[in-house]
């Protein structure tokens, strides 16, 4: 874990790969860890708030509210049917109670923590040998990328984006998405 105030980074993960990560955890029966990666990627919350989540706020809804930590905006999120049909799945078979947040410890108690989740990525991405330098974040850069690709890679989409993310700026939300350092090593391939 970084020490408060030091500059970490963290990749994103193509769209497809994570899908099939969250695929062969449900596979390998790492339920709870294919439940965090498919929300986060598909939500785009901070890992703080994800793991205040509930499972009433998203089973079954279209949309839920949410007051971010960080920025003590409320932000409205609508869910999409792929992650509905995940968080259907995997409720059913982690037999848990509406009620209960999403994302608790093997004893059902306490929110996982970020430092374990930080951790059991690291865990996860060695096994199934996925190269690149991951933590919690990337889940929102996943979304992120996944947005811009979606859209056509344009300004607009970055616009909301920086929106989305709560960013000071588009200029912000670009170096955030390493979109800058891809296009000037796009510069030294097109020669």
């Amino acid at each position: 874990m970084a020490l408060k105030g030091q500059k970490t980074t963290s990749d994103f993960l193509e769209w497809d790969k994570m899908q099939t990560i969250v695929l062969k955890l449900e596979r390998d029966n790492d339920l709870k860890f294919a439940l965090l990666i498919a929300t986060g990627s598909y939500i785009g919350l901070r890992i703080s708030d994800l793991l205040q989540l509930r499972w009433n706020q998203v089973l079954n809804q279209d949309y839920f509210t949410v007051t971010e930590k960080k920025t003590k905006k409320t932000r409205r999120i609508t869910i999409n049917p792929e992650l509905q049909t995940i968080v259907g799945r995997l409720f059913v078979q982690l037999q848990a109670n509406e009620n209960d947040l999403m994302f608790v410890n093997r004893f059902g108690e306490k929110p996982f923590s970020i430092q374990y989740v930080n951790s059991k990525l690291k865990e996860i991405f060695t096994k199934y040998k996925v190269k690149g330098q991951y933590s919690s974040h990337f889940m929102r850069k996943t979304l992120g990328r996944r947005v811009w690709e979606v859209n056509k890679y344009s300004d607009q989409a970055l616009l909301l984006l920086s929106q989305l993310f709560n960013h000071a700026s588009v200029s912000t939300t670009k170096i955030y998405l390493g979109i800058r350092e891809q296009e000037i090593s796009n510069l030294y391939l097109s020669v």
